[in-house]
């Protein structure tokens, strides 16, 4: 196995000091996101790339094929990455040893397509890159049942790569996540709500390097803690699991009753998010995060005017970052859609705490401050010191107590298993059991199919690290499902 990663082209832009930091930050992210995959997988770094590579002895062609897959999607979700290639590595010879290298890897790949050969080549060489790509391309003309060549759009590109003595066939090329690496820059607090905007802000807050801790106002209850939890887990998982991170929930539903008693109703819906951003500046006071980030839009919605976000970003010192300020809600949505947070946020109810009858989109400083001044600063405080704080690795524990749901290491004779892992997830490490039903279906099909299953039958959740099964089940069980539980095999 060997796959050579090109870090995003931004990285190569900086200053070398700058440079050299960024490339050893993915490197390690990566060794950590890796080391799962299994023993022996080395990863090294250079001035422009990081190159990982295994020994494929003793493996079946399953299992390299199996690994191989996992490396991949792991690679396509980390940030920092512009692209990546798997190639295979063979000693530099000369035009004729070039050729037949990569004759060898793409002979059965070009049938009845058309293709175009490029080179890049770094060191001395009494060749050019033009030169390589001329042999090259006419002997694969010659020797494939290829369509002809093509400069332009072809059905394929051969690529190959030369450095110093070393020559590189890309077998198969990916596009990378692109952004910084994570942790190259400082961490910050997110606001997520579990909906569109609040997952996009925080997955666009990741993919920039920045290590992003969650921090969410509960404001309907277990129900809306369990939902938030499972999309959090989500996108940590997926994009940012080389380090951990808090979520910590504040409890705001008396905060919200305080607003509706007190606060003139014009003004309900920039108090709330004054006091959200009070609260949110006193934890990431407490954490050392120096800055927030809300997923609010100019003019989505009344307290989202420009002189309104004037007025909330006032109680704090805290830098606000806002990634979607200038989005439309359907490029928001189309985000939510690529990245897999879109199911989660459709579903998700949506508990906007406070409705005011005419709210106001042109808030006056003094007029709110006039506002808050029956609004009992008690129950803020208390709502601070009640928060919880968690690692994201431990979310499924951290759920309130409902209804109990039964969780298993061993199943019963008739049980069936579902599988709610991703398919993509599933494929790369699928669950094989024996003398028991497994059932394939999506996280995010999983309420609509529930439907269609025999009622008299125990159904298992499983995932692999058993946090989302958990989650699932934990909001199947209050719903009334009695016959779901978790497999979590030791």
């Amino acid at each position: 196995m060997h796959f050579i990663v090109k870090v995003f082209p931004e990285i190569i832009i900086k200053s070398p000091p700058v440079r050299k930091r960024f490339i050893r930050q993915l490197r390690d992210n990566l060794r950590a996101l890796i080391s799962e995959v299994g023993p022996g997988i080395r990863i090294d770094r250079d001035w422009e790339k990081v190159e990982i590579t295994a020994s494929n002895d003793g493996m079946s062609a399953e299992e390299v094929a199996n690994r191989e897959a996992r490396v991949t999607e792991i690679l396509a979700h980390t940030p920092g990455i512009g692209s990546f290639l798997r190639v295979l590595e063979f000693p530099l010879g000369d035009m004729q040893q070039i050729f037949e290298h990569v004759l060898g890897c793409w002979q059965g790949r070009l049938k009845d397509k058309t293709f175009c050969v490029r080179a890049k080549r770094g060191g001395r060489h009494d060749f050019t890159s033009t030169d390589v790509e001329r042999y090259v391309g006419g002997g694969l003309a010659q020797h494939t049942e290829n369509a002809g060549v093509a400069l332009k759009k072809p059905d394929v590109t051969v690529r190959l790569e030369i450095k110093d003595d070393r020559l590189f066939v890309v077998s198969s090329h990916h596009q990378g996540l692109g952004g910084y690496p994570l942790g190259s820059q400082e961490s910050v607090l997110t606001l997520i709500s579990g909906g569109f905007d609040s997952t996009v802000s925080t997955y666009l807050t990741m993919k920039r390097g920045i290590r992003t801790h969650f921090c969410f106002f509960n404001l309907g209850g277990r129900q809306h803690e369990m939902g938030v939890k499972e999309v959090s887990y989500y996108l940590w998982h997926k994009f940012g699991a080389s380090h951990p991170v808090k979520f910590i929930t504040v409890p705001f539903e008396d905060v919200v009753s305080e607003i509706l008693q007190n606060v003139n109703n014009a003004y309900m819906g920039v108090v709330l998010k004054r006091m959200m951003m009070r609260a949110a500046s006193r934890v990431a006071a407490e954490l050392k995060l120096p800055a927030l980030v809300t997923g609010e839009s100019v003019a989505q919605v009344s307290s989202q005017t420009l002189p309104n976000l004037n007025v909330i970003d006032r109680v704090t010192e805290a830098l606000v970052l806002r990634p979607l300020i200038t989005m439309d809600k359907g490029e928001i949505i189309d985000i939510s859609r690529n990245i897999g947070t879109e199911t989660f946020a459709a579903s998700m109810p949506e508990y906007c705490g406070v409705i005011s009858v005419r709210p106001t989109t042109r808030a006056k400083l003094d007029r709110v401050v006039a506002a808050e001044d029956k609004f009992d600063f008690a129950v803020l405080e208390k709502a601070v010191q009640d928060k919880v704080v968690v690692d994201v690795r431990d979310l499924a524990e951290s759920v309130e107590p409902g209804q109990p749901v039964a969780v298993v290491a061993s199943l019963p004779v008739d049980g069936v298993v579902i599988d709610i892992r991703h398919p993509d997830e599933e494929c790369l490490k699928p669950l094989l059991l024996t003398d028991t039903v497994v059932l394939k279906i999506p996280f995010y099909t999983l309420n609509k199919s529930l439907a269609q299953l025999e009622e008299g039958k125990r159904y298992y959740l499983y995932c692999e690290k058993g946090i989302m099964s958990q989650l699932h089940a934990s909001h199947l069980v209050d719903d009334g499902r009695t016959n779901i539980g978790v497999y979590r095999p030791e």
